[in-house]
Order: structure tokens, then C-alpha cells, then sequence
């Protein structure tokens, strides 16, 4: 074909100079070719503008010449092309020797393209760009990316899927690193029994699980000259440190709460403080919030009055350390004593407790799960700590309620169905009551608790991980110090849509890396018959609980035998896959 005499650039270039912007294909082949063109000089031309499309198009038979600020777009496209498809070819040969297990450098754009599209699919920005590289490097299998990202180091082999996804933050930032730093040195120099009661000298002590290391509730009791107790809920006073609008605070709002997995935690307040100087450590002077609390022996209440304190921590008991001091230790006695009647009363009051034992996975030195264990939370010391949490919750709720200060209130209607009155420790039932509860409400009215049996409820025992707790603790210091209430009704209910909001999505990633923990461990042992118990029947399928992990599963219906609700039955997995969240059980 004919080759032009001069490049589109100059032709563009003397056009655009001269203000035009609409030309006819005559008019340019002449221009370019000196003179009147010929047939072929205006079909070269055309040939020209259809190969480079960068300064004319041509559009209802005329050449459209682009203007200055067009080009410089188009070429910016051009070369972000040019760069993207370099990034594909050599991203692709990278991924593939990756792959097949060859020592190699995969550049990091090309790891966050994959890392986000594996994480959000279609959401990702760059979802086809991610597909594209994938597709060329021959890697299109559902997990390719997680397994290429484990052997790069990008993710662990059990990598917190659902923690990603959730786009939690996980580092706190430089100015709560600050502060951090801050409050450990305040509080290392600072008088705690200044404007505070001094109960450093009572025998207060903590009991918590073997793996807990935020320790922000102690007990003690003493018992009274005329035959009643006093007991002391002491719980860490984190409002004096984290003040609202601080930088540590506006991560506790990013948060909401701590998490807490079989495989780790992400605390709402940086370990420096949750573990350490806001925690009730052993043999440590502490700033907490006392509920002193005034029994009969038959648990009625007689007195209660909430004061800020310096308390100091003589004993920290595990559970199970607890349990077996208990037939030689009075105070343990007395509160266990106290606490089951706490516990009678408030069954008495309507309280609906379902006991569903706590599944706790125990992992071997390889990093996987090694066994589950079903620990009951009825036992005489976690019912005695949970009772008296309850008691120190339902007299802050009653604290601001009878104050008609400002509040945030849990509350419970009547389950829509009750299947028992005292706790059953038939699992099948406590799974079919947890189906017919009623939706818990977070609001500023104090309302009726139907679960916990009382007529007003807050939480104020966990301000180390909880916001609401952090919350309400400042609330009721504020009105103690004699400045009022700290939060205006308007506040909480920001605050109340806060926390409400993040529930559910928090609860799902918990849920989620439960299960995965939970199939990870049936994935090594699914060649067994495993126990059961049918919790339902709908739509030709048979959902049932495997009993030894508490784990919901479904079975197509067998026609040849007939299960009533609640029946023991054996079944056997088919199909188990922790990353695919799959399983498929048979019988």
C-alpha cells in the first residue's frame, strides 16, 4: 500500500494549530500528500487513522481530529496498557514457576491484585485485570490464589479468610501508639487513691479461663457481724484512661469489641493495655469501679452502692484452680453458695438460661487442630463469676435508670415459644429454645430483660473489650465525680447504631472461623461414623447437630426410616472442606 509522506502526529499537529476540528478525508490526503490525492493517497490515509486511533477518528465520513487534552488522555491509556500488559506477561511466567515450587520473585501489585479479587471477587477494582493474570498463568482452580499467596509468605496456611473480608482494622495507629505510651507512664506515677476508696487490703481475687490475659473483673466477699455478706464486684476502670474524641477511643468506635479466635485475638484496645496496664494483674494497684453488694444468705439484695477505688489483686484462679480449691476455700464457698441462689432467683424471675456448652478446639504443636472438647459453663466457678457479672450489670442499668440518667439498655421479649422452665441440659432442647428466642434490642429505654430475668440490663463488666461496656462505666463515673452524665441521649444513640451495626457482621466472622477450625479438624478425621441428634425437618432435608463438635449439618431425607425430632442417629461425612466452608454429611 502506499506509505504516507509525513505522520499523523505532524498532520494532527498542523491541524489543531490551525483551530480545526471536523475535516473531510479529501481535504487531509491532500494536505498530507501535497496537491489533489488520488483514490489510494485517501484510502492510505484512512488505513492510517483506523491503525493509530491516537489523533483523528473517523465518524459519519469525516476525520475527527482529537484535541491536545484527548491525545495526552489516550496516550496516558496507551502506555497504562503497555504497563499493564508487561505486568500480565511477566506476572503470569512468575505465578506459574511459583507454582510448580521454583525460588521466585512475584511483584507485589500483582499479589494485591490477586489478594483482593480472591477476597471480594467481582467487588475488587481490579477483578478482570486479576482474572486475565490468572487465566495466563494457567491457574483457575477455586483456591489457586489462597495456596499461591501461603507459598509466597503473603498468607499463613490458615489464613482468618473472614477477618480479611470483614476489613477490620488490625494495627492501631501511631497517635493510639502515643497515647498508649501515655497512659502507661500516667498511671505508673499517678496516686490512684487520690478522690478514690483505698480497698488495696481486701482480698480480692480474679478466675478467668486458662487462656485469658485481659483480666478487668475481681471478686471478694467478706461476711457481716449480722449474718450477711458483702461482696465486691471490682471491675477495671478503663473511662479514666480512654477519654471519647482520644485517639484510642476512636479505635474502641472503629472496633466495637475485641475478637476472640481459637487461633488469636483482635483486641480493641492495643495489648500494652488490655493485657497489661489496664488489666487486674496480680499484686498490681489498679484503678476499678466497685459494686459493693449487700446479701442475704438467700441472695435477696439488701444494699448496693458503686464507688471508684484503688483495689489490688491477691489471687488470679483458672476455672479448674478454682474448682479444686473450693472444697477448702470459705470465700470460693460463700460465693458459690451466694451465686447458685443469685442463679434460683433469677430462674424464679422468669430469667431463660440456656447452658449450651462452650466448643474449644486444642491445637497440637503443628498448628492444627488436635482435638475438641465440650466444656460445660454451669460449673459452680463459672456460674459463680457469671452471676455476680449479671448482678454488677443489672444495678448499673437500675444505677442510671432510678437516676433517669442517660443510658444504653439491653433488653429481651418473651421467647415466642418456651420449651422448659429451669435449664435442661438436653442439648437437643436447649438447640430447639435457642431457635424461638426473641431478638435482643439495644436502645436508650431501659425495657425488660426477658433472658436474664430483670427488669433492666446494661453491660458495664467487660470495658477492656466492649465498647458498651467502656460506655456505660464512664457514664456512671461521671455522674459519681459529681460532673454529670458524660453522653447526652443523642450520643448513645449514635452509639447504639454503632455497635449494632458491627454485631452481626463481628458475630458472622467469629461464626465463620469457628466452623473453619471446626471442619479443619473433621477434614483429618472424616473417615469415622460421628453421633447426632435431628434438630429439624423441612424441604426433603434433615438438619441435624453432630453432637461431639456442636456443628450444624444437613442430610437428604431417607426415605426408608422415619427420625422424630431429637432422635440419636449416626451419620458419616461424604464431603469435608474447612476452605470451601462444605459439608456434606450422609448417613
Amino acid at each position: 500500500g502506499i506509505a504516507l509522506p509525513v505522520g499523523l502526529q505532524e498532520l494532527w499537529q498542523l491541524v489543531v494549530d490551525e483551530g480545526g476540528l471536523n475535516f473531510s478525508a479529501i481535504f487531509l490526503a491532500d494536505l498530507c500528500f501535497g496537491g489533489s490525492a488520488s483514490d489510494d493517497e485517501v484510502a492510505a490515509l484512512l488505513r492510517a487513522v483506523f491503525n493509530d486511533k491516537l489523533y483523528f477518528k473517523y465518524k459519519n465520513g469525516e476525520l475527527l481530529a482529537h484535541t491536545p487534552e484527548a491525545v495526552e488522555q489516550l496516550l496516558a491509556k496507551r502506555e497504562e496498557e503497555g504497563r499493564q500488559e508487561a505486568m500480565l506477561v511477566s506476572g503470569a511466567a512468575a505465578l506459574r514457576e511459583l507454582w510448580e515450587g521454583k525460588t521466585v520473585t512475584v511483584p507485589p501489585d500483582c499479589l494485591e491484585l490477586l489478594r483482593d479479587y480472591y477476597l471480594f471477587d467481582k467487588e475488587a477494582d481490579d477483578f478482570l485485570v486479576a482474572r486475565e493474570l490468572l487465566k495466563r498463568a494457567g491457574l483457575t482452580t477455586p483456591h489457586a490464589i489462597f495456596h499461591l499467596l501461603v507459598k509466597c509468605g503473603q498468607w499463613s496456611e490458615h489464613e482468618n479468610i473472614p477477618l480479611l473480608r470483614a476489613q477490620l482494622p488490625l494495627d492501631f495507629s501511631n497517635e493510639a501508639k502515643a497515647q498508649t505510651t501515655e497512659i502507661i507512664a500516667r498511671l505508673g506515677s499517678e496516686d490512684l487513691s487520690v478522690k478514690r476508696a483505698d480497698l488495696r487490703g481486701l482480698p480480692i481475687f480474679t478466675v478467668d479461663g486458662p487462656s485469658t490475659r485481659d483480666f478487668d473483673d475481681a471478686l471478694h466477699v467478706t461476711k457481716l457481724t449480722d449474718g450477711n455478706f458483702e461482696v465486691g464486684i471490682h471491675i477495671s476502670d478503663v473511662a479514666h484512661s480512654i477519654i471519647p474524641g482520644s485517639p484510642l477511643y476512636r479505635e474502641a468506635e472503629a472496633r466495637t469489641t475485641s475478637l476472640y479466635f481459637a487461633d488469636g485475638t483482635v483486641p480493641m484496645l492495643p495489648p500494652e493495655l488490655s493485657e497489661g496496664a489496664l488489666s487486674l494483674l496480680a499484686d498490681q494497684d489498679r484503678a476499678a469501679l466497685s459494686y459493693i453488694v449487700t446479701l442475704t444468705p438467700a441472695g435477696a439484695l439488701a444494699d448496693y452502692r458503686i464507688v471508684k477505688s484503688v483495689i489490688n489483686v491477691k489471687r488470679q484462679l483458672t476455672y479448674e484452680e478454682a474448682e479444686n480449691l473450693l472444697s477448702s476455700d470459705s470465700d470460693l464457698q460463700d460465693l458459690a453458695m451466694l451465686s447458685r441462689c443469685l442463679y434460683d432467683n433469677r430462674i424464679e424471675a422468669g430469667a431463660l438460661v440456656i447452658p449450651i456448652p462452650d466448643v474449644v478446639c486444642r491445637f497440637g504443636v503443628d498448628g492444627a487442630v488436635e482435638r475438641v472438647d465440650l466444656l460445660p459453663v454451669d460449673t459452680p466457678m463459672r456460674l459463680m463469676v457469671a452471676e455476680f457479672m449479671v448482678m454488677a450489670n443489672s444495678l448499673a442499668a437500675r444505677f442510671l435508670a432510678d437516676r433517669q440518667e442517660p443510658g444504653l439498655f439491653r433488653s429481651q421479649g418473651p421467647a415466642r415459644k418456651r420449651f422448659f422452665k429451669r435449664p435442661d441440659n438436653d442439648i437437643f432442647i436447649l438447640f430447639r429454645q435457642r431457635r424461638f428466642l426473641s431478638r435482643g434490642i439495644l436502645d436508650t429505654t431501659p425495657k425488660r430483660h426477658d433472658g436474664v430475668g430483670v427488669e433492666q440490663y446494661t453491660t458495664t463488666t467487660s470495658p477492656i473489650r466492649r465498647l458498651l461496656d467502656l460506655v456505660m462505666q464512664r457514664q456512671i463515673s461521671g455522674i459519681l465525680a459529681g460532673r454529670g452524665a458524660q453522653f447526652s441521649e443523642l450520643d448513645l444513640r449514635g452509639i447504639a447504631h454503632l455497635i449494632s451495626a458491627a454485631q452481626s457482621r463481628l458475630n458472622q466472622v467469629r461464626q465463620q472461623r469457628h466452623r473453619y477450625w471446626l471442619l479443619h479438624y473433621l477434614e483429618k478425621h472424616q473417615d469415622g461414623r460421628l453421633a447426632a441428634f435431628v434438630l429439624d425437618k423441612r424441604n426433603r432435608k434433615v438438619q441435624v447437630v453432630l453432637k461431639d463438635f456442636l456443628l450444624e449439618g444437613e442430610l437428604p431425607a431417607n426415605q426408608g426410616v422415619h427420625h422424630e425430632l431429637g432422635d440419636s442417629i449416626m451419620v458419616k461425612p461424604a464431603t469435608v472442606n474447612a476452605l470451601d466452608n462444605k459439608l456434606r454429611l450422609e448417613w
